[in-house]
C-alpha cells in the first residue's frame, strides 16, 4: 500500500547522536535495552481533524516536549502552528478549515485561555485574557464567525455557555444551569443548540437550546443515574443520535432521539460489549464509533442514508478522536501495547488504511514490545476482575519483581495502549498486573456504580486479591511486588499500602487523594458536587475519614514515593505535602518530586525524564533482589 507524505523525524545526524548517547548499540549481535529517558522520548499523534475534502489532517503532538497543533498537507510534512510555551489543552477546526480555536492553560492549572489561530500561517490571537477563568469546549457556528463555549466566569464555580463573535469579542450567555455544562453539537442549519449538564460521573441529560429564543429544553428526562454521550444532531435536526445506558441491562449502546417527543430508541447489536465515541460526518450522513471488547476497541460505520453498514477497518487496540470527512474517509487516532500513538486514515470506498503521522522510535526496536494476556481472578466475594498480564520475556516460572498499576478514574478503565515505562520495566525483568476493579467504566452500569460511597474499599479489595493471585501462581513474592497509580489510581495506592500493608514491598503514589475531607475542601469548587457524588459528602465526615489513608499511614511497611504537580487544580498538592510529613513523622521511607511547572500530570517531557528515571530507579532499589 503506498504512503503519503514522509515520516515525522529527526534529522540523521541528530537520530545518530541520540542512539549513541541513548546506549542502543549493538555488539556481537546482542541489543542493549536503552535506558528509560529514551523510552520517554517515543513519539505519538493524537487528536485528528480532517477537512472536508479530506485533503488536510490537523492534530497533536508533543515532539518539541508539549503538545501543540500540527497541520499535515498533500506534502506530507508536518507544519507546526502553535508555539505556546506550555502547549495547548484541545484545539476546534472550523467548518471551513481555515481557522482553529485552542486552549492553553499556565504551568498545568487548567485554567485554559482561548485562541484563535490562521491554520494556514499559523498566526494567532488571543480571544480571552482572564487567568482566574476556565473556558473550554469550543464549538463553531456553521459561518466560521462565531463559537459557543463554557466558561466559568459567572461565579467561578458553575460551567454556563456563551457565544463569542470573532471579529469583536463579544460574549453572549446563551444557557445557565448550575454545574457542569459544555457545548456537544450545534444544528447544521445553526438553530439548534445540544449541551451536557453533567450533575455527577455516572449520570447526565443533554439540553436542546434554541438559538433564537435561548429556550432550553431537557431532551432526555429520565429518574435514576445514566447516562446520555456523543449528542450528534441529524441533517434536519429532528434527531438526535448518541450513546445511553439507560436500558434493562445497562449497557452503554447506540440510540437515538425524537426531538419533538423526547423519544428514546435504541438500535444496532444487543451486546453486552459498550459502545463509545459516536461521531458524525460534516454532511451528517454517516456515524462512526467504536464497539468497546474487554477493553479493545473495534470499529463501526453507519450509513445514515442507505441505511447500510460501512466497511470499517480491522485493527486491534485502542480508538479515539475520530473525525470523517465528505469524501469517504476518516481518520482517527490508534494505539495498541506495542503501537505508540499515531494517526491513521481509512478510505471505505477503496479500503484502504494508511498510517499518516509516523511518530519517532528513539531507535527502539518495535519488535521487542510485550503484548499483554486479558485474565480474570476472583475477588473476595466472588467478583470476577478482568485484568492485563504482562510477562517479561525470562520470566520461567520463578518470582520476578511485579508492578501492580492502579488506573485513575475511578470510573475509567485500563486499556491495552502503548505504555513506554511499562515496556521498558518488562524488557528489564519486571511483569505488571492492571487490572480494572470494580467501579471501572466498560462492563456496564451495575460494575461502575459497585465500589460507590460506602463500598470505596471493596475496590481495594480487589487490588488485593489481585496481589494474592500473582503470589499464589508463583509469578511473584511479596519483597518483590509495588503498587503504582495516579490520581484516584494514587488514592488507590495509597489504601493499598494501609490496608494491606504485609502485600506491597514499594508504592509510586502520582497526583494521588490522602484525605478525603481536604481533598474536597481544596478542590476546584467546580468539581467538588461531581466529586461528592462518587465518594461521600461533606456532610459525612467521619466516612470520608475512614476511608482516607492519612489517618493510617502508621500501618505502611512499604517504601513510597509520591509525586505531585505544585498547580493541580484537581488534587491540590496539599495531599501529597500531608502523606510526605505523616510518613516521616512515623519514621517511614519516603522520597517525594514536587515540580513547580505542572498540574494534574506531567505535560513537559523535560518533567517527564526526571520523574520516570526517579520510578525506575526507586523500584530496581526495592524490589530487584537478585
Amino acid at each position: 500500500m503506498q504512503k503519503r507524505g514522509f515520516p515525522i523525524i529527526f534529522s540523521a545526524i541528530s537520530m545518530f547522536l541520540l542512539l549513541f548517547l541513548s546506549g542502543v548499540l549493538y555488539a556481537q549481535d546482542t541489543l542493549y535495552v536503552p535506558d528509560i529517558e529514551t523510552f520517554m522520548q517515543i513519539g505519538y499523534a493524537t487528536s485528528p481533524e480532517l477537512t472536508k475534502d479530506g485533503k488536510t489532517l490537523y492534530f497533536e503532538t508533543g515532539f518539541t516536549g508539549v503538545d501543540q497543533l500540527y497541520r499535515l498537507d498533500a506534502s506530507g510534512w508536518p507544519y507546526q502552528l502553535t508555539f505556546l510555551s506550555d502547549g495547548i489543552m484541545f484545539y476546534s477546526l472550523s467548518p471551513d478549515g481555515e481557522k482553529a480555536v485552542v486552549g492553553a492553560a499556565t504551568g498545568g492549572d487548567e485554567q485554559a485561555q482561548l485562541f484563535l489561530v490562521d491554520t494556514k500561517t499559523g498566526r494567532i490571537t488571543r480571544l480571552t485574557s482572564k487567568p482566574e477563568i476556565r473556558h473550554g469546549s469550543p464549538t463553531w457556528f456553521p459561518d466560521n464567525q462565531k463559537i459557543y463555549f463554557y466558561s466559568n466566569q459567572t461565579n467561578l464555580k458553575d460551567f454556563h455557555i456563551f457565544s463569542m463573535d470573532l471579529k469583536t469579542k463579544n460574549q453572549e450567555l446563551v444557557f445557565e444551569f448550575d454545574g457542569w455544562n459544555s457545548v456537544a453539537d450545534i444544528s447544521e442549519d445553526g438553530k439548534y443548540l445540544l449541551v451536557y449538564h453533567v450533575p455527577s460521573n455516572v449520570n447526565n441529560d443533554i439540553y436542546l437550546v434554541d438559538l433564537t429564543s435561548l429556550k432550553a429544553e431537557n431532551i432526555t428526562p429520565h429518574e435514576g443515574d445514566y447516562e446520555f454521550d456523543y449528542p450528534n444532531f441529524s441533517k434536519d435536526a429532528k434527531t438526535v443520535y448518541l450513546v445511553s445506558n439507560n436500558n434493562k441491562d445497562g449497557i452503554k449502546r447506540l440510540a437515538k432521539i425524537d426531538v419533538d417527543t423526547k423519544k428514546l430508541t435504541f438500535w444496532g447489536e444487543e451486546s453486552n460489549w459498550e459502545v463509545e465515541g459516536l461521531s458524525i460526518s460534516p454532511d451528517r450522513r454517516y456515524l462512526g464509533w467504536v464497539i468497546n471488547e474487554e477493553g479493545y476497541g473495534k470499529p463501526r460505520m453507519w450509513d445514515l442514508m442507505q441505511k447500510r453498514e460501512v466497511p470499517a477497518p480491522d485493527v486491534k487496540g485502542r480508538i479515539y478522536g475520530a473525525s470523517f470527512s465528505d469524501v469517504g474517509s476518516i481518520a482517527f487516532a490508534f494505539t495498541s501495547p506495542t503501537k505508540t500513538t499515531d494517526i491513521w486514515i481509512w478510505d471505505w470506498n477503496k479500503k484502504e488504511l494508511r498510517k499518516a503521522t509516523h511518530s519517532v522510535m528513539a531507535g527502539i526496536d518495535p519488535s521487542l514490545f510485550v503484548e499483554p494476556t486479558l485474565i480474570k481472578y476472583k475477588s473476595f466475594d466472588g467478583l470476577e476482575i478482568p485484568a492485563f498480564l504482562y510477562l517479561p520475556p525470562n520470566c520461567q516460572g520463578k518470582p520476578v519483581p511485579f508492578v501492580i498499576h492502579a488506573h485513575g478514574g475511578p470510573e475509567s478503565q485500563y486499556r491495552p495502549s502503548f505504555a513506554r515505562h511499562f515496556q521498558y520495566l518488562i524488557l528489564n525483568g519486571y511483569g505488571i498486573l492492571a487490572p480494572n476493579i470494580r467501579g471501572s467504566s466498560g462492563y456496564g452500569r451495575e460494575y461502575v456504580m459497585m465500589d460507590n460511597y460506602k463500598k470505596r474499599l471493596d475496590s481495594i479489595k480487589d487490588i488485593a486479591e489481585g496481589a494474592r493471585w500473582l503470589i499464589e501462581k508463583g509469578y511473584t513474592s511479596t519483597d518483590r511486588l509495588a503498587i503504582k497509580g495516579g490520581s484516584y489510581g494514587g488514592y488507590a495506592v495509597m489504601a493499598a499500602l494501609t490496608e494491606h500493608p504485609d502485600l506491597f514491598a514499594a508504592g509510586i503514589e502520582e497526583i494521588g487523594i490522602v484525605n478525603f475531607v481536604t481533598f474536597l475542601q481544596n478542590t476546584r469548587a467546580y468539581r467538588r458536587a461531581l466529586r461528592e457524588s462518587e465518594y461521600g459528602p461533606l456532610t459525612d465526615p467521619e466516612f470520608l475519614k475512614s476511608i482516607s489513608p492519612i489517618h493510617k499511614v502508621d500501618r505502611i511497611k512499604a517504601a513510597l514515593l509520591v509525586i505531585h504537580g505544585e498547580n493541580d487544580p484537581r488534587v491540590p498538592v496539599g495531599e501529597a505535602r500531608q502523606v510526605i510529613e505523616a510518613v516521616r513523622a512515623q519514621g517511614g521511607e519516603v522520597d517525594s518530586l514536587i515540580f513547580p511547572d505542572e498540574g494534574h500530570g506531567i505535560a513537559k517531557l523535560s518533567n517527564r525524564l526526571v520523574a520516570y528515571r526517579k520510578m525506575v530507579d526507586f523500584l530496581d532499589k526495592h524490589l530487584k533482589k537478585d
